[in-house]
């Protein structure tokens, strides 16, 4: 059985990852009505992942025999002054979730739940890919700077990501 202390901890990261894919969402949105389809075609597989991840952990509360209760998830932003600066908010909000995620791994650790420490050891490694990519993306948008073409290339650079 998991602590109720674990279960409230990951209940709020359901919460954190659905609120992730509406985030990611909203920027897709934004990206689409500015024409940038490949922009919001990366940023709608990530939604789609952060789903995945919110439903992994659902899964794993009622496969400890957890009654899992969801909270509201607040509005996202909606728009942003450029690519970048849409960017450096999917940056900054990884790191948000790293930081969710390391805190949960220290709680597990402090309550000895073996089977949690491993369960989150899974995001922990997966938090590391996503703020890469994140910053890979900032950091090739500030070199592009204000470049149409250089955001035309990185535009159907993006385009390319399947899920």
């Amino acid at each position: 059985m998991i602590s109720n202390t674990m279960l409230k901890e990951i209940t709020a990261q359901i919460n954190a990852e659905l609120y992730s894919a509406y985030l990611y969402l909203a920027m897709a949105s934004w990206f689409e009505n500015a024409n940038w389809g490949g922009f919001a075609k990366w940023l709608s597989a990530q939604a789609k992942e952060e789903m995945g991840h919110a439903l992994k952990f659902y899964k794993y509360l009622n496969d400890r025999g957890a009654h899992v209760t969801f909270d509201a998830i607040k509005a996202p932003q909606n728009e942003w002054k450029d690519p970048l600066d849409a960017f450096k908010a999917v940056a900054k909000h990884e790191a948000y979730i790293t930081a969710r995620i390391l805190k949960l791994s220290a709680l597990a650790t402090k309550e000895n739940d073996t089977a949690s420490q491993i369960f989150l050891q899974w995001f922990v490694t997966e938090q590391i890919e996503e703020e890469k990519h994140a910053d890979e993306i900032v950091r090739m948008l500030d070199l592009i700077k204000n470049s149409v073409h250089g955001l035309f290339m990185l535009n159907a650079q993006l385009g390319k990501r399947e899920g």
